[in-house]
C-alpha cells in the first residue's frame, strides 16, 4: 500500500517511543507519496516526532520510503519482496519458509500492506516471528475492513492478540483500528478478548471507508508455542466449562 499520511503520522509517533537497534526490514519496498490535502498533518507530525525539515525532505527520487525511515531513526532499512520488479534487497516468496540465515537478524520489521497479499498468512506470519531478534518490534498496518478486492484478505484484532501474544509469547503494544483518512474517525483501541472473557463487540462501531488494523509486537525470548492458535473467547468458555 505504500506510506500514507496516517501511517507517515503513526511511524513518526513510535519514534518518540522506541528506537531499534541492529538490521531494520521492510517487508514489500513500500512507496511515500506526499497527499497535499493533509499537508498541515504532515508538518504537525514532524513537529510532535520531534524532525527537522517539512514533509518534502523525506521524499526521494524514486518515490520509495527507505529515505523517510533512515531519517526517523528506523536505520537504513532493508527490502524483501517476492519477485525483483521492484528492486528489493532481499528477493523472498513469504509463502515459503525463510531460510534459517535470517533468523533473529532484525530488530525491526515493518509491513505496510504485503502480508494481506500472500496467500499463505500463518507461515508469512511465522517467517516475522522467525526474523525478529528478542527485543525486535513488528509493526504492521494492513487492511481491516474497507479492502474487499484489494488484496487476499482483511484482518481481524483476533489475529493479534491469539497469534502474537499467545502463541508466540509477544508483548502486544498496540492494537487499533485506524482511518485511512487522517481525522475522520476515532482511532479504536482494541482489547484482548481473553481478558474480558467477551467476543468484541464491533457492530457499529467500524466507521465507513478504509480502516487499517495497526498493531505494535515485541518479540520476547520465550519461543514460538507449538500449540495451535485459538480464538480467545471460545479458550475462555472452554476453560470455564472444564
Amino acid at each position: 500500500m505504500g506510506v500514507d499520511c496516517t501511517l507517515f503520522t503513526q511511524l513518526a509517533e513510535l519514534r518518540t517511543r522506541w528506537r531499534p537497534e541492529g538490521r531494520s526490514l521492510m517487508l514489500g519496498r513500500q512507496t511515500l507519496k506526499i497527499e497535499p490535502r493533509f499537508a498541515k498533518r504532515y508538518e504537525a507530525a514532524l513537529k510532535r516526532g520531534g524532525l527537522e525539515g517539512r514533509r518534502f525532505d523525506y521524499l526521494q527520487d524514486d518515490g520509495y520510503s527507505e529515505n523517510m525511515f533512515e531519517k526517523f531513526g528506523f536505520g537504513q532499512i532493508e527490502t524483501m519482496d517476492y519477485a525483483s520488479y521492484e528492486g528489493p534487497s532481499i528477493e523472498q516468496d513469504l509463502n515459503k519458509p525463510v531460510p534459517t540465515k535470517l533468523h533473529k537478524k532484525f530488530g525491526f520489521i515493518f509491513d505496510g500492506g504485503t502480508i494481506e497479499h500472500v496467500f499463505n498468512v500463518p507461515q508469512a506470519l511465522e517467517n516475522v516471528f522467525n526474523m525478529l531478534k528478542p527485543g525486535g518490534r513488528f509493526v504492521s498496518a494492513n487492511g481491516m475492513n474497507g479492502w474487499v478486492g484489494h488484496g487476499m484478505y482483511q484482518f481481524n484484532p483476533e489475529l493479534v492478540w491469539t497469534f502474537w501474544k499467545r502463541k508466540c509469547q509477544c508483548i502486544v503494544h498496540r492494537c487499533l483500528g485506524i482511518h485511512k483518512i487522517p481525522g475522520h474517525a476515532k482511532i479504536l483501541s482494541f482489547p484482548d478478548a481473553a481478558k474480558t472473557g467477551q467476543r468484541l463487540r464491533l457492530k457499529g462501531k467500524i466507521p465507513e471507508g478504509r480502516v487499517y488494523l495497526y498493531y505494535e509486537v515485541e518479540r520476547t525470548a520465550a519461543p514460538m508455542l507449538e500449540t495451535s492458535a485459538l480464538q480467545s473467547d471460545y479458550q475462555t468458555r472452554w476453560a470455564a466449562s472444564a
